[in-house]
């Protein structure tokens, strides 16, 4: 065989040659995985739907949520040590269990990732208005759909934005995420010193305070809790973005179980300092500002901060939310372009085509920009029905976890793990068990979680219709059942390495 052009074997055991630029750092790796989760979005985009559920004692939740998802994320930075290949859980798959396992795990995290893609840039909506009242420019905010209609508007500049920056190439993406990374880290351990400092009460006025969001319910306040706990998980995923830029990471095998590791362990510290202080310093923890998309976390930083240096803050927050889009939308990229160099979607030679001066695939840059700009559309005069698809996109990616998991779980049964793999490299060693049987139980005791047909997530305004209650399992088992039909009544037997990506055999030598 012709050796990779990096001397990197992991490529070769998939029947790859290296084709994209291999050039992200170690920083650069952890930057990705970490503005993926961007606790600054997350916990400013989400704290007023956690708060309003579950009370200030909801932030319980962001504990459980670490200490769940931490074992999925070291299940993963196992799998990555040993192979670091874009669309991580895809190839992943592909050696854990079947070929339709595998394709199920790429085709619901790659439809996930683009309704998550056109989510994530509705934050802007939160936070620029408040920054600044211009960028309300539909409006004045007051009408029935001023507000859907312009976080439209600027959720799809946003999207055009990331989408030119990954079609330029992947060393201008990771410097761009790297210095957001670093501004958004530097303001998170800003904003946890001056809401600490600000702090009116203690953390057990906070800890023990449902604000009587219990009563009336069939569990008490678990019910309650268990609805707000949606808002923790959420935010913390996305981990394994660092792994599936593996093919463009320098030393991937170590460098990117690492970032995992690290990202999520980041993002639990800041970010459940920020949510902890923030409720010790809200001034008025029964303010109904506090459970309102357009108050939230903001509303309280702006009261504590000041507003000059609340809106400096805020600026630092727009940076957070325009890293984790653009982290969001390479990710989906990677996917994308993992399946298609399979042949394992519509169109796969073009979306597997890497650019030979960009070094990067352009055409899944368009096409997952056009489709998620698509998706976003559905939020100018229906946002209870995006509401319910942003809430099921999640659900998928659990999903897509469990698909990792699970077959992962199997081959430790079956004693066909741990793989071999190079010294030095990382591994749970004798506790991998375990912590692949909790990475199970955890990934499909939140998805169900996530998935429970509430009123207060699916269809939480407007007419009350059955087919929002239950959107979750309705469709995400038709989105499951039109894939796997196509790839098993059409695409399976013609799946295989696109030849232009296949490392193919040296010639034998020429006689003398």
């Amino acid at each position: 065989m012709r050796p990779q052009d990096d001397g990197d074997p992991q490529l070769a055991e998939f029947g790859y040659t290296q084709k994209l630029d291999r050039s992200i750092g170690r920083f650069a790796s952890f930057a990705a995985g970490i503005s993926y989760i961007s606790i600054l979005t997350g916990t400013f985009q989400l704290f007023y739907f956690g708060f309003g559920a579950g009370g200030p004692a909801y932030v319980w939740s962001w504990p459980m949520v670490f200490i769940g998802q931490l074992m999925v994320a070291l299940c993963f930075a196992e799998l990555a040590a040993r192979y670091p290949v874009a669309g991580s859980l895809y190839n992943w798959t592909k050696r854990l269990g079947s070929a339709t396992t595998s394709w199920l795990a790429g085709w619901v995290m790659l439809t996930a990732s683009i309704v998550t893609l056109a989510a994530t840039v509705l934050a802007y909506q939160i936070t620029l208005p408040q920054l600044w009242s211009g960028f309300q420019v539909v409006g004045d905010g007051t009408g029935t759909y001023d507000v859907a209609v312009n976080a439209v508007v600027l959720g799809g500049l946003l999207v055009l934005f990331t989408t030119l920056v990954n079609a330029f190439g992947v060393k201008l993406m990771s410097r761009i995420n790297s210095t957001g990374v670093f501004i958004e880290l530097v303001a998170a351990v800003l904003i946890v010193v001056i809401l600490g400092v600000s702090a009116t009460r203690g953390p057990q006025e906070v800890l023990t305070d449902t604000a009587g969001t219990g009563e009336g319910q069939p569990l008490g306040y678990l019910s309650a809790f268990l609805v707000a706990a949606l808002a923790s998980g959420y935010v913390m995923y996305g981990f394994d973005t660092a792994s599936s830029l593996g093919e463009e990471t320098k030393d991937p095998g170590r460098t990117a179980p690492r970032a995992i590791i690290r990202a999520i362990t980041a993002s639990f510290v800041l970010g459940g300092l920020i949510l902890l202080f923030g409720l010790m310093a809200a001034p008025d923890l029964a303010d109904p500002q506090l459970a309102s998309s357009s108050g939230g976390l903001q509303y309280v930083l702006l009261q504590v901060a000041g507003t000059g240096l609340g809106k400096a803050f805020l600026v630092c927050i727009v940076v957070a939310i325009t890293v984790c889009c653009l982290a969001v939308h390479t990710a989906t990229i990677r996917m994308a372009f993992a399946m298609a160099r399979d042949n394992n979607l519509p169109f796969s030679a073009k979306l597997a085509r890497v650019d030979p001066r960009r070094r990067t695939p352009v055409v899944p840059a368009v096409v997952v920009g056009v489709l998620a700009i698509g998706v976003l559309l559905l939020n100018v005069r229906q946002p209870q029905i995006f509401t319910a698809l942003t809430s099921i996109a999640v659900v998928m990616i659990y999903l897509a976890y469990l698909l990792v998991t699970v077959p992962m779980l199997l081959a430790r049964l079956r004693g066909r793990w741990p793989l071999p793999t190079a010294p030095g490299r990382f591994s749970l060693g004798r506790w991998g068990l375990p912590v692949n049987v909790l990475a199970v139980l955890w990934g499909a005791g939140m998805a169900l979680n996530l998935a429970w047909p509430r009123r207060e997530v699916y269809n939480a305004t407007g007419e009350q219709h059955w087919y929002l209650q239950w959107a979750a399992f309705v469709l995400i088992g038709g989105i499951v059942a039109v894939g796997l039909a196509w790839y098993l009544l059409r695409q399976r037997k013609r799946s295989g390495v696109l030849p232009e990506h296949a490392l193919v055999a040296d010639p034998p030598p020429t006689p003398a």
